[in-house]
């Protein structure tokens, strides 16, 4: 009868663990960066990622949520729509908004215009150009708004993304130090 091998075991479920501590970390990074050091101006393949940081889009869009968007040609979006976009003018100005398509205009020249409103707001947003639109926005990642919403406070941020890296750091440190010690044995035992 062959003898059931824990450490084999033990092995499989640390390299699983790490993979999965991994890729949280990787993901967490690639959220903080495409957000906050791009300003917005780095999309892959025209896709983008922002963070609803208002209740003007409540029920639909909660604070936390992290929504991605496509950009998307100014004619192919429809009344309904929920666009993101540079603001510039007044308490707009150069923040990224994401609100609903309420009216579109076209003027003589071809160039699209919208009017667009957060759900919860009463009044209207000053009018969108094609020019300042990011994208419409196609899918809410419930994955990344849990991130989020878990790192966007210290406890959060401690737990999960600074305790993981100290477990991966000091699991592979033991690691290595188990292996030099069971060289040693091993050496020991032949002499």
């Amino acid at each position: 009868m062959k003898k059931f091998n824990y450490k084999k075991l033990w092995k499989i479920i640390k390299t699983i663990l790490n993979i999965l501590i991994t890729i949280f970390v990787i993901l967490f990074f690639v959220v903080v960066c495409l957000q906050r050091f791009s300003n917005n101006q780095l999309s892959f393949f025209d896709y983008r990622m922002f963070t609803v940081v208002t209740g003007s889009m409540e029920p639909e869009y909660k604070v936390g949520d992290v929504l991605i968007s496509k950009v998307t040609d100014p004619e192919d979006i429809k009344v309904g729509d929920t666009i993101s976009y540079l603001g510039k003018q007044g308490d707009f100005r150069d923040k990224v908004i994401t609100h609903e398509v309420v009216e579109i205009e076209q003027d003589s020249n071809g160039v699209y215009y919208f009017h667009t409103k957060g759900i919860a707001n009463l009044v209207e947003d000053p009018i969108v150009s094609e020019e300042q639109l990011y994208g419409v926005v196609i899918y809410k990642s419930v994955i990344l708004s849990f991130i989020y919403k878990i790192i966007s406070n210290s406890v959060g941020l401690f737990l999960f993304i600074i305790i993981p890296i100290l477990y991966l750091v000091g699991s592979e440190i033991i690691h290595v130090m188990l292996e030099k010690e069971e060289k040693r044995r091993n050496k020991l035992e032949k002499e």
